[in-house]
């Protein structure tokens, strides 16, 4: 069976959705964005899919409701936005999920949970229980309490080591990007995206950081998620978070986004066939 029609079987999913697709170009949080996510995961539980929230926005939230129009510098202030932006940003979810009649719960996590054996067993007992009491999972970085050692860094890097404690089949990333292009999109017209990726170590040179105001991280964090996942023989999808819809047309089958294909599927074709592209216009 082709890959794509393979993730119609997916059944635990995690859900990565970054600052950019929650808000507006000027910064301001978009409330439909966060209404239409909510709609969708929800509708998605509904049918039985076991789904699990990575969010960004608690800085940018924090921000944008202390008035201010830029993303802090300092450790100190940085950490005092995510503590005033986590509290909103929970709220919005709960007040969106609510109306589907689904509970949210808030999980805050730091990178000491994966390095610490029983910390990391704890976090995997309260994520699986949650799910089997049908709670949808919110979870977000500590930004609040994180230091350098014990910070995950980016979002992207943290829904994959969720995806990996939690034993998920599938982790979709919705960005502000379409997928993996072979080239910058944004200058080259020629770009292609890359529509499957069966060795991850080939594509790497594609990858491009953000220049987003209150975004962190970008493709190359993109790809350090793909590589944990693939290790872990859990498939991973980036797509375009606009609509978050988008995720039928991923788990219909359909060639959206960009798919990594985990390492046990693709240990016999790697070699062959490490790239599938896709016309950007297809």
């Amino acid at each position: 069976m082709e890959h794509r029609q393979l993730l119609k079987n997916k059944e635990k999913i995690v859900v990565k959705i970054g600052t950019s697709s929650l808000t507006c170009d000027n910064g301001q949080i978009n409330y439909e964005k966060f209404e239409k996510l909510a709609n969708t995961l929800s509708r998605l539980q509904s049918e039985g899919k076991k789904v699990m929230l990575v969010t960004s926005g608690a800085i940018a939230v924090g921000s944008r409701k202390m008035g201010r129009a830029q993303r802090p510098d300092k450790l100190a202030e940085k950490q005092a936005m995510a503590a005033i932006g986590q509290a909103e940003l929970i709220k919005i979810y709960e007040e969106f999920f609510s109306k589907n009649k689904f509970t949210v719960a808030q999980v805050l996590l730091t990178k000491d949970v994966v390095t610490h054996p029983i910390r990391r067993q704890n976090a995997k007992n309260t994520l699986n229980t949650l799910l089997n009491m049908q709670v949808i999972p919110i979870i977000n970085e500590n930004d609040t309490v994180s230091t350098d050692e014990i910070e995950f860094g980016d979002n992207d890097t943290l829904s994959a080591y969720v995806a990996v404690i939690s034993e998920a089949d599938l982790l979709i990333i919705l960005s502000d990007i379409d997928g993996l292009y072979d080239g910058d999109p944004r200058i080259d017209e020629n770009a292609k995206i890359i529509s499957r990726v069966n060795s991850i170590d080939v594509v790497e040179k594609f990858a491009h950081s953000t220049q987003s105001e209150f975004a962190r991280g970008g493709m190359i964090t993109k790809i350090a998620a793909a590589k944990l996942c693939n290790k872990a023989g859990i498939d991973m999808v980036i797509a375009l978070g606009s609509e978050p819809d988008i995720i039928f047309d991923i788990l219909g089958g359909k060639d959206v986004g960009t798919l990594f294909v985990a390492q046990s599927a693709t240990e016999s074709v790697a070699i062959q066939q490490p790239l599938v592209y896709r016309d950007k216009l297809g």
